[in-house]
């Protein structure tokens, strides 16, 4: 599934000949990644297509005299979907040519050199465990470290990744985004705006019964016993009062296993919960805490009247969805590092035989749409496990594999940079046809 790269903004420069440059800011998931030049970029699909070929997505071709403003937009507009469709080749993904490149711009951007570090990754029980990396290390090589320092097995990586979170006096948890593979952990945290950050470890799935897969491995299992107490002292899951007790008397006893068998249990377990954001239904403005997980979107809703109404969408009656900017970047020497003050993410979604769409507006849309595509993914596995005759290509935990099916699952989000231009591309999720529009 495509990534959700962006380029909103762009900078004309000065050359050493007198001439002029564009540089172009690159945000991934809503965050400044790196800033850069055409010719870069160039290079770069030239590097690839001489590794994997003609099966690259089309790249902007050059102007050899100036261009107009709508050239100039029609450039940005081509190199962002470029970025977005050369990422979903999970090959290329985990090339040498891919990832050096990659990490290369993002310490030139902000100018890291590669040099050894010490960086904290944080466990869910509020430990950290300090790690030796060097500033150049992709949050994936981060992630071998820290699975390695602690006895996580191997072959269990794609279960967990790392995530940036941030935490509140109060005790508050706001989970902000999962780092990529490619992003630098270091990085991204030495170059953040925001106060509090940290690098989290967490695990990294919304079906609760995969918690299954991971009982074999001790350290594993420590992990997502912590995310459970975790998740429970936080709110986001919610036992009953009779299922507090029990666990509770099951957390003295250190029964990890048996808490784990009942977690399964408790209403929201294994969801990850947003910070609490609007949305426009039934009717706009109206408060909301979102809940995702278990092929759901559960939303506590606040009414006008202040009562509440929990509702709940099923992802297999939501067609496609889209993350949308609300707001105006300007053409600076240095564009703000984020851009999550502004953003809605609006899904279609079936309704007795009617297609309506839902908005919700929420700085973290991008977590969000990360959160439904994974989703998607999990389903997806678990449909080519149970049709083993069918070929459908799937992603595994962390990695790429190929099932038999005979029909393929597309990418079921898309991204709108600009409010002022949008070209939206509404995408299925496996119960409509592809459709585009533009505004």
């Amino acid at each position: 599934m495509k990534m959700h790269f962006c380029i909103p903004v762009s900078q004309q420069r000065p050359d050493a000949l007198g001439g002029s440059y564009v540089l172009y800011s690159v945000y991934l998931d809503g965050f400044l990644f790196c800033k850069v030049r055409y010719s870069q970029l160039h290079r770069w699909n030239e590097q690839l297509r001489r590794v994997f070929g003609n099966c690259l997505p089309p790249f902007p071709p050059k102007y050899y005299l100036a261009m107009t403003a709508s050239m100039a937009d029609e450039r940005r507009d081509q190199l962002e979907q470029y970025l977005q469709n050369v990422t979903m080749d999970p090959n290329m993904l985990r090339s040498d040519v891919f990832v050096d490149f990659l990490k290369l711009v993002q310490l030139d951007t902000f100018s890291i050199t590669t040099k050894k570090a010490s960086l904290d990754i944080f466990l869910p029980d509020g430990r950290s465990i300090k790690v030796e990396i060097l500033t150049s290390d992709t949050a994936e090589r981060v992630l071998e470290v820290v699975s390695h320092k602690i006895g996580l097995c191997q072959e269990l990586l794609g279960y967990f990744g790392l995530f940036l979170t941030r935490s509140y006096k109060e005790g508050k948890l706001s989970v902000i985004k999962k780092l990529v593979d490619f992003e630098l952990p270091y990085v991204s945290l030495r170059t953040s705006e925001v106060e509090n950050f940290k690098v989290a470890l967490r695990k990294w799935y919304l079906d609760p019964s995969l918690d299954s897969r991971l009982m074999d491995c001790r350290a594993a299992v420590d992990l997502i016993y912590m995310q459970a107490i975790q998740d429970i002292e936080k709110e986001w899951a919610k036992p009953t009062e009779v299922q507090r007790q029990k666990l509770e008397a099951l957390q003295k006893e250190d029964n990890q296993t048996k808490f784990l068998e009942l977690s399964q249990e408790v209403w929201h377990y294994g969801y990850v919960q947003l910070d609490p954001c609007t949305c426009d239904y039934p009717e706009p403005g109206c408060g909301t805490v979102l809940s995702v997980g278990n092929n759901e979107i559960s939303c506590c809703i606040t009414l006008p009247d202040n009562q509440t109404q929990d509702v709940i969408f099923q992802m297999n009656r939501v067609k496609c969805w889209q993350v949308t900017f609300l707001g105006t970047l300007l053409d600076t020497d240095g564009p703000q590092q984020t851009l999550n003050q502004n953003l809605e993410l609006r899904f279609q979604y079936s309704e007795d035989s009617h297609w309506q769409w839902f908005v919700i507006y929420t700085k973290q849309a991008f977590l969000l749409s990360s959160c439904l595509k994974k989703m998607i993914s999990e389903k997806m596995v678990k449909q080519a496990a149970e049709n083993p005759e069918m070929q459908i290509e799937v992603p595994e935990q962390g990695k790429s594999k190929k099932h038999h099916s005979q029909q393929s699952q597309k990418d079921c989000s898309s991204f709108l940079p600009r409010k002022s231009k949008i070209k939206t591309a509404e995408v299925d999720c496996g119960l409509g046809t592809i459709q585009e529009e533009g505004l």
